[in-house]
């Protein structure tokens, strides 16, 4: 991976930079790919981050095809290139299904099958363009997860927002022959 932000190599990291580089390498996610890529330039925002991120994505009761389905909506709806990357083909693996993934990508609500995708997907696309949930699909999507799941979606997305800023900002890009998923503004 590579971003617009200056390269920091291991032997000219602070202390605290080191420490959380070893945090992260230890962790579920071996890499420091992603935003870590910028956040590691702030080595306390990177200590929290990561550990936010962990639990959003290996810890929370969300299902993961679910969460990455929120994950893809996000990267769709923020047109993030390198969150995009990182995350269809997990979200294929854990069985989101092609069409869906088509779907969002070309910014259109997918025709679901699967009654938690849809509320999933709309809920995340309200609270994205709307900055608000509205009653009804708010009961409805408390009645499929519960209470605590739909506090851990709405980590899931803000989390994911923050991490598709990062990704933005810095243009923090996978190195790949791959074409970009979305269009670059200006290009």
């Amino acid at each position: 991976m590579y971003s617009r932000l200056s390269e920091l190599r291991p032997e000219a990291m602070s202390l605290k930079q080191k420490e959380v580089l070893e945090e992260i390498l230890s962790g579920p996610r071996q890499n420091l790919d992603g935003p870590f890529l910028a956040w590691i330039h702030s080595p306390e925002l990177a200590n929290h981050a990561q550990r936010l991120g962990a639990f959003c994505r290996y810890h929370s009761s969300i299902p993961l095809r679910l969460s990455e389905l929120a994950i893809l909506a996000t990267a769709a709806l923020w047109q993030s290139q390198a969150e995009w990357q990182i995350h269809e083909p997990i979200a294929l693996q854990n069985g989101v299904s092609r069409d869906v993934v088509n779907a969002l990508r070309a910014g259109r609500e997918p025709d679901f099958t699967d009654e938690q995708e849809r509320v999933v997907y709309r809920l995340t696309h309200s609270l994205y363009e709307a900055r608000r949930v509205p009653e009804p699909l708010y009961n409805q999507a408390r009645d499929l997860f519960g209470e605590p799941a739909l506090v851990e979606l709405v980590g899931i997305l803000g989390y994911y927002a923050m991490v598709a800023m990062t990704l933005n900002v810095f243009e923090v890009r996978l190195q790949t022959d791959q074409s970009l998923p979305f269009a670059e503004p200006g290009s």
